[in-house]
């Protein structure tokens, strides 16, 4: 096992958290809009919304170089947007039945797991934020 530094685990950590946050952010504004748009019979902002589900987590776990980094994003999504599908006592939904709110749900789903497939199991380069870094030298006194 190799040995990170405290800037790499932090910076690491930092990364890995602001994925995760992005994933929220996807799945809040994504469960509110994905209705928006339509083409016809098609719903075209619950396409939009899973294409750029699933362009941010397998960039993620692309650039990362593993699939913690692809699976991120997934888990903040995942949070928000199961609690959106369910009905409340009072009758509210954010993402309700219909051609649009199937499209996001399945669809997120479905590109949440190919993106996790298709992200690398581990690099041993290291990540692209991490490639450049190297740890200074210890003091040999």
């Amino acid at each position: 096992m190799e040995h990170r530094s405290q800037a790499e685990s932090a910076l690491g950590g930092a990364a890995y958290g602001m994925l995760f946050v992005l994933g929220v952010v996807l799945a809040v504004v994504g469960g509110f809009t994905h209705g928006l748009w339509q083409l016809g019979s098609v719903p075209g902002a619950a396409v939009c919304w899973v294409l750029a589900l699933l362009l941010v987590s397998l960039g993620a776990g692309r650039l990362m170089g593993n699939k913690l980094a692809a699976f991120a994003p997934a888990l903040g999504w995942l949070l928000v947007t199961m609690p959106f599908s369910l009905e409340l006592s009072a009758g509210d939904l954010v993402i309700a039945q219909g051609t649009p709110g199937y499209v996001y749900l399945y669809g997120g789903l479905l590109a949440l797991v190919v993106a996790f497939m298709f992200s690398p199991a581990s690099s041993g380069g290291g990540s692209w934020l991490l490639r450049g870094y190297h740890p200074p030298p210890k003091n040999q006194t």
